[in-house]
């Protein structure tokens, strides 16, 4: 049976009991404590919200926050290992909540996809055995299967995103599509629960990001037809943002690897004009074969093959975007002969640079206002 209680008074209560033992609990602990206490109501109306929250302060947005409904249900264990049922509400793809603060640490996995936005102050990251510190304006997104765990200890305001990853591959993926190296990078490691790893964006508290995620946070608290897929759109806005104008500088971690890869790949593309294996090794002070294990185990692709990749995609935005010659687009990608160009191009695509630009032509539509 479940039971009720507003996100403020739930707050309340954790935020006291820490002040007055000295001891934190986690949520599931919380839950049973407020049960014995009497405090869970068994109705509670659930408020309608309404408003331009983009134009909200932090601590007006709080207010609103406070009044949200958490559906409880008590004795259920604490756990290391979570599932996407036992959190997520049944027929929500995502899930946006505010992060408890002073909980108690529990390191844990699961398999959806967490993310982490900081809105205010700070918060402890604990990955794996590494701990680190999120600060303003950060957000972290974590793969499934990545043992982690998140400790506010003040008055610090982190937003926590919930995503089904069956959600993620069928409605978010489309976002991916990319032709950059990083978008191939981000499809991918999302995809890969294999190993334990997670993307970092330093937005500078982007103006944009802050309304997106707090309407997404509104949708999962209204209850109709039509709020779960408004979320599922603001979440999309949020990926479509954080692509735009992150893409270049985030920051991926592999446990396993113990290294920046991204670092190497945002290099790799801003220099495959005239990249070799030994100069890129030279650069980050590895060994030849060390590094192109590392690129084959990490994209799929042995060095050559990523850097021809990389060539054409951008060949082929040259080739529908732009006037410039065939001769020209090959010594723009990196290639120092055209027929070395045309060759590749055609061995790959089945099809003549020149055939292609044909094919995908712009056909510029005339407006005549007095037709």
């Amino acid at each position: 049976m479940p039971y009720y209680i507003t996100y403020g008074e739930f707050q309340k209560q954790m935020t006291d009991y820490y002040r007055q033992a000295g001891k934190r609990m986690q949520f599931t602990e919380m839950t049973d404590y407020l049960y014995r206490k009497g405090l869970l109501k068994q109705t509670l109306e659930i408020p309608n919200v309404t408003g331009i929250f983009e134009n909200m302060s932090d601590d007006e947005f709080e207010d609103i926050i406070d009044s949200f409904v958490l559906f409880l249900t008590p004795q259920i264990p604490s756990t290391s290992s979570v599932v996407e049922t036992d959190i997520i509400p049944h027929k929500r793809d995502v899930f946006v909540i505010r992060h408890p603060k002073f909980t108690r640490p529990n390191p844990h996995t699961h398999n959806f996809f967490e993310i982490n936005y900081v809105v205010r102050g700070s918060c402890r990251f604990t990955f794996e055995d590494e701990i680190s510190t999120l600060q303003e304006g950060e957000l972290c997104i974590i793969a499934p299967s990545s043992k982690h765990d998140i400790l506010i200890v003040d008055e610090s305001i982190v937003y926590t995103i919930m995503l089904r990853k069956s959600s993620f591959d069928t409605i978010f993926f489309s976002l991916l599509s990319g032709k950059d190296l990083l978008s191939y990078f981000f499809r991918k490691i999302l995809q890969d629960d294999t190993s334990p790893n997670f993307l970092l964006f330093k937005t500078d508290q982007n103006d944009q990001l802050k309304p997106l995620i707090r309407n997404a946070m509104v949708e999962c608290h209204r209850y109709d037809n039509y709020s779960n897929s408004c979320c599922i759109n603001w979440i999309n806005l949020m990926f479509s943002n954080l692509l735009r104008n992150y893409s270049e500088s985030m920051q991926f971690h592999n446990y396993h690897i113990g290294t920046d890869f991204s670092v190497i790949l945002q290099y790799i593309q801003h220099h495959y004009q005239e990249l070799s294996l030994s100069r890129l090794a030279e650069e980050f002070h590895y060994s030849e074969p060390y590094l192109s294990t590392m690129i084959r185990e990490n994209t799929g692709y042995n060095f050559t093959d990523l850097v021809r990749r990389l060539r054409l995609a951008h060949a082929i935005e040259y080739l529908e975007n732009s006037n410039l010659k065939i001769s020209e687009i090959a010594t723009q990608v990196g290639y120092k002969s055209t027929d070395h160009f045309s060759r590749v191009f055609r061995t790959t695509y089945q099809i003549s640079p020149v055939q292609y630009r044909k094919q995908h032509a712009h056909t510029e539509d005339t407006f005549n206002p007095f037709i």
